[in-house]
């Protein structure tokens, strides 16, 4: 860390490698909903890192609750500059005050794996309100993660028909998945 922030910047390379997947996968992907957007953030999470690595403040604990409060600034952020989900970006707001900071790598993967497992259920449910070729979709590319290339041979179509079938998939999900947060908006 103390060479990271005396400007060697490849001694941060394996701090943002160890935590990357787990601020993709339970941090940043399930308050966006889309892979696109997901990466994206997850690049300007670790780009912002970087570029702020001499205002980190080595307190002896990970680096991971600093790491997470980048990436849920950048979530709060796409959010806000949608202005689609105006409700879920005050949600999260309130959750950056009241969340408690893991104090390891270790507590971080706690706290992730405890995300994942509270969010499973509505997931399952949402999954389940889907027709079959979307869910399909889902489960192929971003649940089992395999190829565009070995999903679209699966499901018999083209690269093409593939994305635009993922594409309305997320977007189905994302709309019985908000419905279900929200049963009295429209």
């Amino acid at each position: 860390m103390e060479e990271a922030q005396q400007g060697n910047l490849d001694a941060m390379r394996p701090i943002l490698e160890r935590y990357a997947q787990p601020l993709y996968g339970t941090v940043i992907l399930p308050r966006l909903g889309d892979t696109v957007s997901a990466e994206e953030v997850l690049r300007d999470t670790l780009a912002t890192a970087v570029e702020k690595i001499k205002r980190f403040t080595w307190q002896g604990k990970s680096i991971y609750p600093w790491l997470r409060q980048i990436a849920i600034n950048k979530v709060f952020d796409v959010h806000r500059q949608s202005k689609r989900s105006r409700r879920l970006a005050d949600a999260m707001a309130h959750e950056v005050q009241t969340e408690s900071d893991p104090t390891s790598h270790a507590d971080a993967l706690l706290m992730a794996d405890q995300e994942r497992r509270s969010h499973r259920g509505r997931i399952d449910e949402t999954m389940q309100q889907l027709q079959e070729r979307y869910r399909t979709a889902i489960e192929l590319r971003l649940i089992q993660e395999l190829s565009r290339e070995e999903c679209a041979k699966r499901l018999g179509v083209t690269i093409g028909t593939f994305d635009v079938l993922l594409f309305r998939a997320v977007r189905a999900f994302r709309k019985h998945f908000g419905v279900q947060e929200h049963p009295d908006a429209h």
